[in-house]
């Protein structure tokens, strides 16, 4: 039986230790969360029964009040066909099954009924992670898990359709945060409740020889001339839409009845055979 790749209670642990501190850093979900609204204010409609999927869920209680909330669980409490909107929010990427996830999400909804979902994507943390890599390579002379694998845009987008959604969409929000150095950039993923929770993570704390090694390459290879050192997000955004009759579909190939050419007042060339 194949591991589950999350530590569903080192996440928990990790989740509840930055709602403790009162000084969680949610900047990453807070401009997640605007780009939604954003979206949601271009279609058309208003939303009744919307639904949250969330491990943060105060902070959208305070942009939806009326949504119904679940937490980012194997099995989401959403009850089947009850929701004119789903939002799953920021936390796919740590899903076992996330094609499970969107079934789930899309299933929630009534026919013709929204998806929009936000994750972290896989070029999200690349300077940290290789430079993670380098200096543990280099003072143990081996590689331990210590970022949790993303999904790739192009991954999502399949994930959606095989999920069922209509019309799937999958585009990304590149993000650049600039930190003094490092260690304040680990400080703050601990903030957001982000780090590594994989089950194959190591279970002992991690050399201070390895960190001080994976600073000093991080600096050396992103440093800026301020002496500031960068670090990139992706979030990821999906938009998706759950079956309806009303809903447009694409032509069948070879029904088209009037030619490329025709419409851009050009000459068609055929191939030769």
């Amino acid at each position: 039986m194949t591991r589950p790749l999350t530590d569903r209670a080192a996440l928990d642990r990790q989740r509840a230790r930055a709602r403790a501190t009162g000084d969680a850093a949610l900047f990453l979900q807070e401009e997640a969360a605007d780009e939604i609204q954003e979206r949601l204010m271009m279609v058309n409609r208003r939303f009744t029964a919307p639904a949250v999927v969330t491990a943060w869920p105060d902070l959208w209680r305070a942009r939806l009040p009326e949504a119904a909330i679940s937490p980012d669980l194997e099995t989401l409490s959403l009850e089947p066909g009850a929701h004119d909107l789903v939002i799953h929010a920021m936390s796919l990427h740590w899903a076992d099954d996330p094609v499970g996830q969107l079934i789930q999400a899309r299933r929630a909804l009534k026919p013709d009924g929204l998806f929009l979902g936000a994750l972290f994507g896989g070029q999200t943390l690349t300077e940290l992670r290789g430079a993670l890599a380098e200096a543990e390579a280099a003072v143990t002379g081996g590689l331990s898990p210590r970022v949790a694998p993303m999904a790739e845009i192009r991954d999502v987008g399949a994930l959606m359709q095989r999920a069922g959604f209509a019309l799937p969409v999958a585009d990304n929000l590149p993000k650049t945060v600039s930190y003094a150095d490092p260690l304040r950039l680990m400080r703050d993923l601990r903030a957001m409740g982000e780090t590594n929770a994989m089950t194959e993570r190591p279970r002992r704390f991690t050399r201070r020889a390895v960190l001080l090694e994976a600073a000093r390459r991080y600096v050396e290879a992103f440093g800026t001339e301020d002496g500031r050192i960068p670090a990139t997000f992706e979030i990821i955004l999906l938009t998706g839409w759950a079956p309806g009759p009303d809903q447009p579909e694409p032509l069948r190939p070879g029904s088209a009845t009037q030619s490329l050419a025709d419409a851009l007042g050009t000459t068609e060339t055929k191939l030769r055979n």
